[in-house]
């Protein structure tokens, strides 16, 4: 019977030393897993809600709620100036004056910025309206040459010039129209550079974008004559061609050939005496009397 006792005992005991080793098995396995979770949860990227293109945006165009998507964004890696909130980017979608308005070309899930878009219903100003290497110039207008007030910003015109030009001699001149500059892109119309406006406005000065050469022209052709403006079509992608009209080729008459005035030299009269120096003959001029 003692000995039976004994043999339970030391099964008994053998197995809970047993079951102790495979718990502290378990254990140290469990702690193990969990250290390694919270190792990787140390590791991952903290990220935001960020406002970003969600298709190409250009200078110039009204930034609407569907061109915008919201991305994860890294938190440690965040720009300044990011929307992280709808209402921070669109205070009021319903309202066109608190608009804004794309100051600089954005690629897909690029993150919006403030520095790339306007303060709620501010205009986007000229200076962002200028390409790389272009200048603004202003030429002055009245409603004849500045298309009775129908011009805006955004619109294409072709810039004539009519003054007097020397043909041939200097006392030759004659007054000519010629189209110096085509395809110019208006910026901005007097003050304003808001091209939505819908009602003719007689403007004073327009505002155009052109290259330093282009300027340089403009600057001579307003100081020796006058220029008017033609408005160019909005689907027209067509460049004219060398234009130039004077009076006569507009009722077409014919070049006259230029009268030369024939001029004979009058002939020098010259009066002489005749003597003789021993056997020579000399004639020796005296004034004339006649």
């Amino acid at each position: 019977m003692r000995a039976v006792f004994g043999l339970v005992l030391i099964a008994g005991l053998a197995l809970a030393g047993f079951a102790v080793y495979m718990a502290r098995n378990y254990i140290s396995g469990y702690q193990h897993e969990l250290a390694r979770a919270q190792a990787a949860k140390a590791q991952i990227i903290q990220t935001v809600d960020v406002f970003v293109a969600k298709r190409p945006l250009k200078y110039g165009e009204i930034l609407k709620p569907e061109d915008v998507q919201s991305v994860k964004f890294p938190e440690k890696s965040l720009p300044e100036g990011v929307f992280k909130k709808p209402e921070e980017l669109f205070p009021d979608p319903n309202n066109p004056d608190m608009r804004r308005i794309v100051l600089r070309a954005m690629e897909p899930f690029e993150a919006i910025m403030a520095i790339k878009v306007t303060e709620p219903g501010d205009d986007a100003g000229l200076t962002s309206r200028l390409k790389k290497g272009m200048r603004a110039f202003t030429v002055k207008v009245d409603v004849a040459t500045g298309v009775s007030g129908f011009l805006r910003p955004g619109d294409v015109v072709d810039v004539y010039w009519t003054g007097e030009v020397t043909v041939g001699t200097v006392n030759n001149r004659r007054e000519v129209t010629k189209l110096i500059q085509p395809n110019i892109q208006l910026i901005a119309v007097d003050q304003t550079a808001n091209g939505d406006k819908t009602e003719a406005t007689i403007a004073r000065t327009v505002t155009v974008s052109a290259s330093p050469q282009q300027v340089a022209a403009l600057a001579q052709a307003q100081s020796t004559g006058r220029l008017s403006l033609a408005l160019v079509g909005a689907e027209d992608d067509s460049v004219a061609q060398a234009v130039e009209v004077d009076q006569r080729s507009l009722l077409g008459l014919k070049d006259e050939a230029p009268v030369v005035e024939e001029r004979v030299a009058k002939k020098e009269e010259v009066c002489t005496i005749r003597t003789r120096r021993g056997s020579e003959v000399v004639q020796i001029p005296i004034p004339c009397t006649n």
